[in-house]
C-alpha cells in the first residue's frame, strides 16, 4: 500500500474522521430543580458577539428533554482527573441514575442560571437556549453564554496546557489528552485571513 493511498471509511464512522474532539459535561435540571449530567463531543463556539456555543444532542436523550423544558444549560470543561466520571456520566441515563450522587461529582450553584456547574471541572460556561437546529438525527442545541468562569491556575486567555489535561474523545470508550508543546507558526507579513 502506497503512504498515501486512501481507504473507504463506512458513511457511519465518517464523523470520527473529524476525532479526537474536546469532551465537555454539560449539567442541565428538570422544572423541579433535580440536576443531571451527560458527556458529549459534539460542541463548539458559533460566535463571539454575542457569544455563543453549539452542543449536538440526539432528541431521545433525557438531557436534550431538559434543556429544552428549561431553555439553560452549562457546559463544563473536565480534565482527565476525573475520566472515569466523565464516562460514567456518557454511558448512564439520568431518568435512573443521579449521575451526581453515583460519579460522584459536586453539584455548585452557578451564577446565572438554574443547573449548577461541576465543581471538579476547570471551567463553566452558563448558557440560556436561544435557537434549535434539527440536522439529521441530532439537534443543535444553541445557547447565548451569559457568564463564563475558570480556573485561575489553568486558565489565563489560553488554557495552559502543562498543567491541564483536556479530555479529548477518540469514539467509543477511548480518550486522550494532549502534550504541553504548542506550535505558532509564522506566517509572511502579507498573508490575509481567508
Amino acid at each position: 500500500m502506497e503512504e498515501n493511498e486512501k481507504a473507504p471509511v463506512d458513511l457511519p464512522l465518517a464523523y470520527r474522521l473529524l476525532y479526537p474532539r474536546n469532551v465537555v459535561l454539560v449539567s442541565c435540571i428538570d422544572k423541579s430543580g433535580k440536576a443531571n449530567i451527560i458527556t458529549l463531543a459534539w460542541s463548539m463556539p458559533v460566535s463571539i458577539d454575542p457569544p455563543m456555543v453549539a452542543i449536538g444532542l440526539t432528541p431521545r436523550r433525557y438531557s436534550y428533554k431538559l434543556i429544552r423544558e428549561t431553555g439553560e444549560f452549562v457546559v463544563n470543561i473536565p480534565t482527565m482527573d476525573i475520566v472515569r466520571e466523565t464516562l460514567f456520566c456518557g454511558r448512564r441515563t439520568g431518568i435512573e441514575h443521579d449521575k451526581f450522587k453515583e460519579a460522584p461529582l459536586t453539584p455548585l450553584p452557578a451564577k446565572m442560571v438554574g443547573p449548577p456547574i461541576i465543581k471538579e471541572c476547570v471551567a463553566h460556561l452558563e448558557c440560556k437556549l436561544r435557537r434549535e437546529i434539527t440536522i439529521g438525527d441530532h439537534t443543535l442545541l444553541i445557547g447565548e453564554v451569559l457568564t463564563a468562569h475558570a480556573n485561575r491556575r489553568v486558565f489565563d486567555e489560553r488554557f495552559d496546557i502543562k498543567k491541564l489535561k483536556p479530555i479529548l474523545h477518540m469514539g467509543g470508550d477511548n480518550f486522550l489528552t494532549v502534550t504541553p508543546e504548542m506550535v505558532t507558526p509564522q506566517l509572511p507579513e502579507d498573508s490575509k485571513r481567508s
